[in-house]
């Protein structure tokens, strides 16, 4: 069985991808859910 050709650049940037797309979906699911709780706070408010 041979060993896949990666070097240790490629492993490095494969997991500083996905560092990136995971910062990338937190940051978006949070901002989201900070609008959601924005406009229950309005529709609590609003008469």
């Amino acid at each position: 069985m041979e060993c896949p050709p990666y070097t240790f650049s490629t492993l490095i940037t494969n997991n500083l991808r996905v560092i990136q797309h995971a910062w990338h979906f937190w940051f978006g699911l949070s901002s989201v859910f900070t609008v959601f709780k924005l406009g229950v706070g309005v529709a609590c408010f609003t008469p």
